[in-house]
């Protein structure tokens, strides 16, 4: 390697690459090995649809037909794999529209492929072509074999001694015996297999998600066959579906399912990504969750899985990560898209050799370029259309949001979605945030998108761990967030309101920690977020402290609670409602263990038992009455004669609150929803009318006397939640008279039922 280190230039470039034995010249002046398989005959082919589609040719010849967009390309080659390894090459000639096409008759399902991609090498200018690496086809419909990344798989000599010019060395190894490969899979006729009429279809109000690990939420499920747990079919089978009906959850929302690849980084430390973010595949069902095999067996295992789901009324969406790759920042591995063409598909910084890092990650795919918009949009396409799915949540969507540096509403990317006759029809979930200046974007998002509210969830935190100087802010998280919402036609949905998300604290956690404990991850407990705004009840981590432990498990019924009587769609974490612990690791996107998986022995815990029942209780009330699922924000003002609101706040004392109680430091808030004043109709056309609840959310350390509001507010209430009880298989059923004063424990809330 001195030689290329002596043709270093004067501005510090390194324009050699590492020396290897030269390969005889191939057709049209491509090279291949010596000893590779002669190239079967190639037909011109289509450049659409993009990908590998297996199909009938020319005289009804089987065959299929590939397509690779690589605009600054100078030359492609089809790579394809014999079961034992042996790689032929196939020169695409044809190129219309910066697009590389061809027919090869005889290909079939199964049949495994990559390319590679000649160019110019100049990192300064952004081209990082290099043929001697294998590359991942972007519209893979499968992909079979793992990412193990060997210094091999880099498109530049990863261990180079000096390694701020390590990018720019060009390492002429071939890592085609180390990187996966795609699939060419059957393009089943979806008929009418997703039409409308048999999908859910829940409406956004009537929704709950439940956020799951396709793998962590059943690898240690008793009930699913051994062969199944950790996979599509582990999730599809009865045992865990069941649970999911029973809980009385409308949508499960998925993290990540497309291909991802582990970073170097955990590789080195013998973890591995569990979440999923660091997508490369963006067409294909992550391989490692199927239990059926990886040389496409995996499509039609997600798709059963998809449609077990939806015969029992439960919605699919995918947690979607568009926003950047697992090719990381200008040393990571070459896989995809870097190879193919690293100036189309990546935002770069002026100094192109830089890759532009909204995301934290590395990288930031470049969605105002045609051709990544298309990309995206005709991933989102296929999953609804051929895979079934109902919606999808965005991560960082602030990063698809921008259009060359700020983040804009009116971005390609956004403009395309509005407008998709596919699209725009599904559940479109948005992380409205990045780690770019300008990113935090919460309340921005134009009309058919829904938000994560992290607004939502510090506020509901704060109020319980005692944090709150008044209940201002969290007056508006209760009843829908409309100084965020209540713009552009928007409407109390557009709020995912959240406690904790797999990014974070567990429910159970965030009662029992006051810091982070991540030193499992191997980083010294320098990651994950230092601002959990949580409270350990007066011990950290596990306790014998009966005390303690009947405070924690109290706040978890008061977060529970709280969340599934807020106005907005509630969302749920995998295990939440059992009470799952992650040992104080509030970031466990490496754990793929015991420690990042459902721990379903909590349900014979009594303790735990009675959370899942009051969940179950809360879900189920929640359905039966559209006072707690309203379609539009509340007016505050009287609806009638007797001037009663459809929503109004109470005092301790019985009173509406005035303007100073609203400044006033405060440790309760009790609010009352009117069931007579629901606006809309239902399908027939119907006034909507309902019973209509008074709830009491008290956060103090002591007893607080409450006056139950007195006609016409109501003349009976009746109990429904006590939070402060143990046993909450059923509802208290106490009964009390308006205008009587009751006693709220320390730290609990009550759900009073008006009777008529």
């Amino acid at each position: 390697m001195s030689s290329a280190a002596e043709q270093r230039s004067a501005e510090g470039r390194v324009d050699a690459a590492v020396p290897v034995e030269p390969r005889r010249p191939g057709p049209n002046g491509l090279r291949r090995p010596p000893d590779a398989a002669p190239a079967p005959p190639v037909w011109p082919g289509s450049p659409t649809p993009l990908g590998a589609r297996f199909r009938t040719g020319p005289d009804g010849v089987a065959g299929t037909n590939f397509a690779l967009w690589a605009g600054g390309a100078e030359a492609v080659e089809l790579c394809l794999f014999a079961p034992d390894g042996t790689e032929t090459r196939v020169p695409l000639t044809e190129l219309t529209h910066e697009i590389w096409h061809g027919f090869v008759p005889g290909v079939r399902p199964g049949q495994r492929y990559g390319y590679r991609v000649h160019g110019r090498w100049d990192p300064w200018t952004g081209a990082r072509w290099n043929p001697a690496k294998l590359l991942l086809d972007p519209y893979a419909r499968a992909v079979d074999g793992d990412f193990t990344l060997p210094a091999e798989v880099y498109g530049h000599v990863r261990d180079w001694p000096e390694q701020h010019v390590a990018d720019t060395v060009r390492d002429d190894r071939d890592s085609s015996p180390y990187v996966p490969k795609g699939v060419v899979v059957h393009d089943d006729t979806p008929g009418d297999e997703w039409a409308d009429d048999r999908r859910p279809k829940t409406p956004w109000a009537d929704s709950v998600i439940y956020e799951l690990h396709v793998k962590g939420f059943t690898k240690r499920h008793p009930d699913i066959p051994e062969e199944l747990r950790g996979t599509y079919a582990g999730l599809a089978h009865p045992a865990a579906v069941d649970h999911l009906v029973r809980l009385g959850v409308t949508a499960v929302e998925l993290l990540p399912v497309h291909q991802f690849a582990h970073e170097d980084h955990l590789l080195r430390r013998g973890l591995r990504n569990y979440w999923g973010y660091n997508s490369i595949g963006y067409f294909a069902p992550h391989a490692a969750y199927s239990a059926s095999g990886t040389g496409g067996q995996q499509v039609g295992e997600f798709r059963r899985m998809v449609r077990a789901l939806h015969e029992a009324g439960i919605e699919v969406i995918l947690d979607v990560v568009y926003n950047h790759t697992a090719e990381a920042g200008e040393l990571g591995p070459m896989l995809s898209l870097r190879g193919i063409d690293n100036r189309g598909y990546y935002r770069l910084q002026q100094d192109a050799r830089r890759y532009a890092d909204y995301t934290g990650c590395g990288n930031t795919l470049h969605v105002v370029q045609p051709h990544v918009l298309r990309l995206i949009t005709d991933s989102l396409r296929y999953w609804v259309t051929e895979m079934g799915v109902d919606g999808f949540r965005f991560d960082l969507a602030a990063a698809l949001a921008r259009s060359f540096h700020d983040v804009d509403m009116l971005s390609p990317f956004l403009a395309v979605i509005a407008q998709d006759p596919v699209l725009r029809r599904v559940k479109l979930i948005a992380e409205p945030w990045d780690v770019g200046n300008g990113g935090y974007q919460v309340g921005a998002f134009p009309p058919l998108w829904t938000e994560w509210n992290d607004r939502y969830r510090d506020a509901v935190r704060d109020f319980w761990r005692g944090a709150l100087p008044d209940v201002r802010d969290l007056g508006y998280r209760l009843s829908g967030s409309s100084d965020l919402y209540a713009w552009g036609g928007r409407r109390p949905y557009a709020s995912v309101n959240f406690v904790t998300a797999h990014d974070g604290f567990t429910l159970r956690d965030l009662v029992s920690y006051q810091q982070k404990h991540n030193e499992a991850n191997g980083e010294n407990n320098r990651d994950g977020t230092n601002d959990n705004r949580s409270w350990n009840c007066g011990a950290e981590g596990g306790t014998d402290d009966p005390a303690v432990g009947a405070l924690r498990r109290r706040q978890l019924r008061n977060l529970l609670t709280t969340l599934l009587l807020s106005t907005g769609v509630p969302m749920l974490v995998a295990g939440d409602e059992m009470g799952r612990t992650q040992g104080g690791n509030n970031n466990a996107y490496c754990q793929d263990n015991e420690i990042g998986w459902v721990d379903w022995s909590l349900r014979d815990e009594p303790a735990y038992a009675q959370l899942l029942a009051l969940t179950r209780r809360l879900l189920a009330l929640r359905h039966a009455h559209p006072v707690l699922r309203r379609r539009a924000f509340f007016s505050g003002r009287p609806q009638g004669v007797d001037g009663l609101r459809d929503l109004a706040w109470f005092t301790p004392r019985g009173l509406e609150m005035t303007e100073r109680d609203w400044y006033t430091p405060s440790t309760t808030i009790a609010f009352y929803l009117s069931g007579r004043d629901i606006p809309g109709r239902d399908a027939r056309g119907r006034k909507v009318a309902d019973d209509s609840f008074l709830a009491v959310l008290h956060a103090g350390g002591s007893p607080v006397e409450h006056r139950l509001p007195g006609p016409p507010w109501a003349e009976e209430y009746e109990l429904v939640v006590d939070t402060s009880r143990e046993e909450q298989e059923e509802a208290p059923g106490t009964v009390c008279r308006g205008g009587d004063t009751v006693t709220v424990g320390p730290r609990s809330a009550l759900l009073w039922r008006v009777r008529a």
